[in-house]
């Protein structure tokens, strides 16, 4: 099948699948809801599978005919396809996670939920495949507001409307930011497509007006991220979204933020008349760092696990952002490996989350100290979860690890470490949560006097009947998702496919002469020549066991020594803690003010 039918039918898939839901849902039986669901996630996952070797180079498919010049055109390479599937396997596993997740009986509200979930594919597809800005835009709100409105989905509740509100006002807030910024660049360049809009920006010098827009633009994709310090939303809405909705949120959403900011530079900023590659540099390696170790920190202190796994999710969001600021094939390639290992993990340590809710309706640290004894094949799942999440061989988030160090500690020998610290702390707080909870390990976790902390107890619980057999669904689909981890770490063909789709990827001429002609690539800034390495080194190996080892050792002491050498983490965390407040109003004005340091930092290097 040709892309130009393969590509437009990815996005159509899931938007008919929902609307079919939407309608039929009100006729059909809880199961005939649930099938109609899992074929339609099927059918977009081998539409996109069926993709995925048409992009070698960019695939692209102008909607109703009209060209690039005049009309919306589709554009797809290794990397955004790849993103594409990713999104859509985790919508396939989130779908059938959830087969028996929810008691909504049959009736209206039967369909209501995979319904939402598809619309919510078609925006995370559309994203990943479209080559027009203002596009990009329809699509990323289709994905925020449908993310609203999944994370508010049990009303009766009151804390998750709130977090709903959270989540979409200030995501709102920056979505006006990233319109306002394309106003901007339509003014100064007439185009709104990616790639004519790099090359308009060619014929004019870099001011601050184009910086504004660069900044305006990116600001919705830096929210979705959790960048710090926009992050502040996340932790909110994790801990009272549905379980299957964290899925989606963590294993994919926040990844897509980050590949909004590497395409948008990469295809209109990165040449003349952009923002200068030093400064992007600079600016978004200080950026990933912060945003690293803020994550690594702040998920030490968690109690709550969906609140400590969403933190975890803002420290590897971290180290994805150094990997894009390098600026490198080599930093790209083995930052979109990370991802898709990263997503699959962090999906499945959300799914064994849920099946604690479910048995238990709590997710405390503390309060399931030694209660899930019984439940053991879910706790070594936990524990291989973690393992993931620090980076140990053989794993995909190992090896997508081991390759952006390489490629960062060309030009930055201390960056590194800073892959291993967060590693290790992030992957290391989920072992100690799995080592008490599970096995009992340690002393029964005291809480820390005097210092406000966010639980996990009292949960409403998601499923109506705690006393039924767990579903198998529950546990088959976190162990597929870390299967799938461990597999694109140890099929060769993955990273080698991943490796010369990110020389595309920051290749704006390879980019602008399929999107528009060859004529347009003459003013496209050239890609870096040159192999981007696709497998292990001796070096990854090594370092990715160093943070598995840190990891370890981290949960171990953390369970059996007494917590008086951790208290000093806490007490240089106690000033962190204090600025998630939760306050709404606290929020937008931190994005208020991230606005305004990255437009003033990017221009002062301008």
């Amino acid at each position: 099948m040709p892309t130009a039918t393969l590509l437009p039918l990815a996005v159509a898939i899931p938007l008919f699948g929902a609307v079919l839901l939407a309608v039929a849902g009100r006729v059909l039986p809880r199961t005939g809801c649930d099938v109609l669901a899992t074929a339609v996630a099927v059918g977009d996952v081998v539409c996109l599978a069926l993709l995925w070797p048409h992009t070698h180079g960019v695939a692209t498919a102008p909607l109703g005919g009209w060209p690039a010049q005049v009309g919306i055109v589709l554009a797809a390479d290794r990397l955004g396809a790849g993103l594409a599937l990713l999104a859509a396997c985790l919508v396939l596993a989130v779908v059938v996670y959830s087969w028996r997740y929810f008691d909504e009986p049959s009736g209206e509200r039967a369909g209501v939920f995979p319904a939402m979930v598809l619309l919510f594919e078609a925006g995370m597809v559309g994203f990943a495949l479209t080559g027009d800005l203002f596009n990009a835009f329809v699509f990323f709100e289709l994905m925020g507001a449908t993310a609203y409105a999944l994370t508010g989905y049990r009303i009766e509740d009151p804390r998750p409307l709130q977090g709903a509100l959270t989540f979409g006002v200030v995501n709102s807030f920056a979505a006006y930011c990233s319109l306002l910024g394309i106003g901007l660049l339509y003014a100064r360049t007439g185009q709104l497509n990616l790639a004519a809009l790099g090359r308009g920006l060619a014929g004019h010098r870099t001011d601050l007006l184009v910086v504004t827009a660069f900044v305006l633009v990116i600001t919705a994709m830096l929210v979705k991220a959790a960048v710090v310090p926009f992050h502040f939303w996340l932790p909110d809405a994790h801990a009272v979204a549905p379980t299957p909705v964290c899925m989606l949120l963590s294993g994919v959403m926040v990844e897509l933020g980050v590949y909004g900011i590497a395409r948008i530079h990469w295809t209109v900023f990165s040449g003349p008349g952009g923002v200068p590659d030093d400064a992007f540099r600079r600016t978004f390696l200080a950026l990933g760092v912060l945003t690293a170790l803020t994550g690594a920190a702040m998920c030490w202190q968690q109690r709550h696990l969906k609140r400590m796994l969403a933190f975890s999710t803002i420290g590897h969001v971290g180290l994805f952002v150094v990997g894009i600021a390098l600026l490198t094939p080599d930093g790209t390639a083995g930052t979109a490996l990370y991802v898709a290992a990263h997503g699959c993990a962090k999906a499945a340590l959300f799914g064994l989350t849920g099946v604690l809710l479910d048995r238990y309706g709590s997710v405390d640290e503390p309060g399931l100290y030694g209660r899930a004894r019984e439940l053991r094949l879910v706790g070594v799942l936990f524990v291989i979860g973690a393992l993931a999440l620090a980076g140990l061989p053989p794993f995909g988030t190992g090896l997508g690890k081991g390759l952006t160090e390489d490629a960062a500690g060309h030009g930055h020998p201390w960056l590194p470490a800073v892959f291993v610290v967060v590693s290790a702390v992030t992957g290391g707080t989920v072992l100690r949560a799995a080592l008490r909870i599970f096995w009992g390990f340690g002393e029964t976790p005291r809480p820390r006097p005097g210092e406000p902390e966010t639980t996990g107890e009292g949960e409403e619980p998601e499923i109506r009947g705690p006393r039924r057999a767990l579903p198998p669904m529950m546990v088959a689909v976190p162990a597929a998702l870390l299967a799938g981890c461990v597999l694109l770490g140890c099929v060769p063909a993955v990273a080698r496919a991943l490796a010369g789709g990110a020389g595309t990827f920051t290749d704006p001429a390879a980019y602008r002469a399929a999107v528009l002609g060859p004529a347009a690539a003459a003013t496209a800034h050239p890609g870096t020549p040159g192999p981007v390495p696709d497998a292990w080194t001796g070096a990854g190996v090594l370092l990715g066991l160093l943070s598995a080892a840190l990891a370890v050792a981290l949960a171990v002491l953390a369970t059996t020594r007494p917590p008086t050498w951790h208290r000093a983490i806490g007490a240089t965390a106690r000033g962190l803690r204090r600025l998630h407040s939760g306050h709404l109003g606290d929020y937008l004005a931190w994005l208020a003010l991230g606005v305004a340091a990255l437009c003033a930092v990017i221009a002062a290097q301008t």
